[in-house]
């Protein structure tokens, strides 16, 4: 070893102690060190920790003297899997790790909310790349013996000395893939529309999510269509169906050719419905012609299912049925598989990719295009960026045809309508939006409806809270001293979120916690160490804050008994993991209060008066029908356990056999249900009488169907109109009945503005099925228009590319690179440089994971080549016949040549200067 490289390795020790654990790699250092230095070693990490111990580790290694011990430290580091440092000390560049400290400062402050939402179990596997073997070992180890949180809090600690460069995206994909609420405050910046040479470094793209309603779908197996539920059996599954006559009504318009919304009750069969127009539709082309049909469905879940029914239905007449969703999409020619098949199921979010790209060069290759839960084409939903294709084709005079539209819909809502004619202006609106001249409903075949889907009797019911509630008044205290100590951490508190006039125990102080957590992540101040140490502390608080409002609420609706349970099961986690002084002083709080909760929770007379009228109702509704069938919808998982709980234990309630189902996402250390255990869970729930009550939090929000019962009790629970015709629809059965069940007068009235919501729904469309179909598609045209005028005025002007010749400076050793004169782009998004010139200024070295990307291999890394820079500049590949250098803008400073002025950027987009398209051309002169 060179005294260069000794140097070096001093020089940058600092990054190797953060990093390195050195007790996974003394086992391939043995014939370098003594077992004395072995065992000080491993004696410091169990003492002081793996930092100390890496210095220790480093003092022996720079003492050393015998050949060939660096190169040893290297081999070494290769074997036990630490890639990333072994890169960067071979290259001496660790520009690559010193990027992951804003993930490690975010990670340091999330950390107490990062410990009470993970279960390292789930995620483990796909973070298993991102850390050492023995890490992942240790970490399922402590989860196995001392709990989640414990095992979270070692997650974390390696998670913080990982030197892989995409451990913070593979977390959010990890995050996102489980569904788990910690993700939402985990923000990876690189999002899936800069796809520059980062991309092509490591092709690990991210994109923005949005969420919106979904609508209850359709039954699995089609079994509302041609039967009633209890009818349907698995023989007759996929055999032809004789259509109902409504179903016939509902698919006339459609048939007919119009762009058409149904709108129809769930259960009534839609899906069926679609079949019926899109087997017409295939069948009305002339020999040598052939249409094309595409079905949007908005979640996976839902796709799976409809791409299912399809395929089924239709290829046994020899049509060609496939389906593209974002899981599948990355690995299949879009283009080619659209072209070849006859029916292609979608998540709306391919179809807008492809457009933006021009892979799919317009709508006009489709000749019928349906919507599924048609009401959400609004704002930036999908269907709607799809629709403004289809209209700023329409409007624009293209002479390409354009595809029939159909919407499906259970309520085309009215939004905040207040009147008929608010709401006819809403449904209008839709109905411009997917360019429908037609509402089809149900109005000549009614009562052959109603015998299929029956509309349950709904019932409010009006309890009282209790009269005092001393465990609420015991909670709130330890929750005002919780925020006097956030406050002494932090005087500017308050001033870390607008959200005013938050109550313990409600939603609106859920929301002030959401919002103080995201402040913490952008709170700065000169002293790093200081700012860490506020912003741990902050979250230690308010996630203790945010369980005694969850408790708060479990309390409010179901036992103190179910609530402090909660706690407990907490503060037990709290103490398994690290403990450290916020923590044992938050646990010492709440133990001296502990007594006396137990005390208040066993009083007899602090029984929910809520419950003894949900338990007075199930009686009754059983005594008068033992075959009774309910689903009781409340609103929190926590509410879902602590219900069943009560149940089981309740020996008036001994004739109920209850099951749960809950949704699939996680949040905080509550596991959601697989769509196995939930399809489990609702076979035994159809067929084999296992259970007699479900309770469920709005699973139908996740596309899962919910079979025929006659009793659907609402416990404190509302939403919209659209939820709430969704949810009565549950109670298919002849004489079903729907209650909803509330202390709260408030929910009472908003449930009755839903009802008449419904019914200015439901009036408005009556209104608009008697305009003249001319005069209707008139005002869809104004509206279309108006609408396009705000769109196109909206559109931001695109910046004046900046012609003047600007200098490229090395933005570590600002040594001149090249002249943006000489910079030419490469399919819109990868950046070169022509001439010798630049090729005397960078040197490449072979790139450690070479890979074949779209039009590009990879081949080597090109660093600046001044001398003790090595700056990373980008990568060298070959792009079809050619070697060329692709360089990365974040590498480099960009400096005006008439002022001097010095200016940075992380992405390509944001800098406008004139860009000049790559021509082969210019490579022979």
């Amino acid at each position: 070893m060179t005294s260069e490289q000794r140097r070096s390795l001093q020089a940058f020790q600092d990054y190797i102690r953060k990093t390195l654990d050195p007790t996974y790699i003394l086992s391939y250092m043995a014939p370098w060190f003594r077992e004395e230095e072995v065992q000080y070693i491993q004696a410091e990490k169990n003492n002081k920790g793996p930092m100390e111990a890496a210095t220790l580790f480093l003092k022996f290694l720079l003492e050393l003297q015998e050949e060939g011990w660096f190169r040893g430290f290297l081999d070494a580091l290769d074997h036990a899997g630490y890639s990333g440092l072994y890169e960067a000390i071979e290259s001496w560049d660790f520009k690559k790790i010193e990027k992951l400290e804003e993930y490690r400062l975010l990670l340091k402050r999330l950390q107490p909310e990062f410990k009470t939402r993970i279960i390292p179990t789930d995620i483990i596997s796909d973070l298993s790349e991102c850390l050492i073997n023995q890490e992942c070992e240790e970490i399922l180890q402590i989860c196995s013996t001392k709990g989640m949180m414990a095992g979270a809090e070692k997650l974390v600690e390696c998670l913080l000395r990982s030197d892989k460069e995409n451990w913070p995206k593979t977390l959010k994909l990890a995050l996102e893939k489980e569904r788990n609420k910690f993700s939402e405050l985990w923000i990876v910046e690189k999002g899936i529309k800069d796809v520059e040479t980062e991309d092509l470094e490591d092709k690990m793209e991210t994109s923005d999510i949005q969420i919106f309603y979904q609508e209850d779908p359709e039954c699995q197996n089609l079994s509302e269509n041609s039967c009633p539920p209890s009818e349907v059996s698995d023989t007759n599954l996929y055999s032809p169906f004789k259509p109902r006559n409504y179903q016939l009504e509902l698919a006339l318009p459609a048939m007919k050719g119009k762009n058409t919304i149904i709108c129809a009750p769930t259960g009534c069969g839609k899906t069926f419905v679609s079949l019926l127009i899109c087997e017409h539709h295939l069948k009305k082309f002339p020999q040598g012609q052939k249409g094309k049909v595409v079905f949007f469905a908005n979640q996976i879940p839902v796709y799976e299912q409809q791409k299912s029914v399809f395929s089924k239905y239709f290829e046994r007449h020899g049509y060609r049925v496939t389906g593209i969703s974002g899981a599948t999409a990355e690995n299949v020619p879009v283009e080619q598989i659209v072209e070849n098949n006859d029916i292609i199921i979608l998540t709306p979010q391919i179809l807008v990719n492809n457009l933006k790209k021009g892979t799919i060069p317009s709508l006009s290759i489709f000749t019928l295009m349906i919507f599924d839960e048609c009401h959400n084409t609004s704002k930036q939903h999908p269907y709607n960026m799809i629709m403004f294709n289809y209209l700023d084709q329409k409007l624009g005079g293209s002479s390409g045809p354009l595809p029939q539209v159909i919407g499906l819909t259970a309520s085309v809502g009215v939004g905040d309508a207040k009147n008929t004619d608010e709401a006819l202006d809403y449904i209008c609106k839709l109905c411009a939006s997917l360019d429908a001249s037609v509402i089809a409903t149900v109005k000549h075949n009614l009562e052959e409806l109603e015998q299929v889907v029956y509309k349950p009797q709904k019932f409010f019911r009006k309890v009282e809270s209790r009269i005092s509630d001393k465990f609420k008044y015991i909670i709130a205290q330890l929750m005002r001293d919780t925020e006097s100590l956030a406050k002494r951490i932090c005087k500017d508190l308050e001033n870390l979120s607008q959200i005013q006039n938050r109550e313990f125990g409600t939603q609106k102080y859920e929301q002030w916690i959401v919002t103080v957590q995201k402040a913490c992540m952008v709170f700065q101040m000169p002293d790093k160490d200081e700012e860490s140490r506020i912003c741990k502390a902050l979250f230690l608080y308010t996630s203790h804050l945010r369980k005694y409002n969850d408790a708060l609420i479990i309390n409010e609706h179901a036992r103190m008994k179910d609530a402090l349970d909660y706690l407990k099961d907490f503060f037990s986690n709290v103490r398994a993991a690290g403990f450290d002084e916020i923590e044992q002083d938050l646990t010492q709080r709440f133990e001296e209060k502990l007594q006396e909760l137990e005390s208040v929770s066993r009083d007899p007379s602090n029984e929910n008066p809520k419950l003894e009228d949900l338990c007075f109702i199930l009686q009754e509704e059983y005594h008068l029908n033992p075959e009774t069938i309910t689903i009781l919808f409340v609103k929190t998982r926590a509410l879902v356990d602590a219900l069943k709980n009560w149940i089981e234990g309740n020996p008036k309630l001994s004739f109920l056999k209850p099951g749960i189902l809950t949704g699939r996402g996680k949040t905080n250390q509550n596991t959601g249900m697989t769509l196995p255990a939930q399809k489990c869970i609702l076979d035994a729930f159809k067929a084999s009488g296992d259970h007699n009550i479900l309770i469920a939090t709005s699973v139908a929000d996740e596309g899962i169907d919910i079979a025929q019962c006659n009793l659907v009790i609402l416990y404190e629970y509302v939403g919209n109109v659209i939820k709430m015709i969704q949810t009565r629809g549950r109670g298919r059965a002849r004489g079903s009945k729907c209650f909803l069940l509330t202390s709260n007068a408030g929910v009472i009235e908003k449930e009755q503005i839903n009802m008449y919501k419904e019914k200015m729904m439901n009036d408005s469309i009556l209104r608009l099925q008697t305009w003249d179909e001319a005069v209707f598609r008139e005002k869809i045209l104004h509206i279309q228009t108006h609408e396009k005028f705000i769109r196109d005025s909206q559109e931001k002007p695109k910046p004046v590319p900046d012609k003047e010749n600007k200098k490229l400076l090395c933005r570590k050793c600002k040594a001149l690179a090249c002249y943006t004169a000489d910079v030419r782009v490469i399919e819109e998004c990868h950046y070169t440089v022509l001439g010798d010139a630049f090729k005397e200024c960078f040197v490449s070295r072979p790139h450690p994971k070479p890979k074949q990307f779209s039009s590009f291999e990879k081949r080597a890394k090109i660093f600046c080549a001044r001398q003790n820079c090595s700056h990373d500049w980008g990568i060298h590949v070959k792009y079809k016949t050619f070697e060329i250098p692709v360089i990365k803008i974040e590498s480099f400073v960009v400096e005006d040549i008439a002022t001097g002025v010095q200016t940075l950027y992380s992405k390509w987009k944001d800098f406008h200067f004139e860009k000049i398209p790559f021509d082969p051309a210019e490579m022979s002169k």
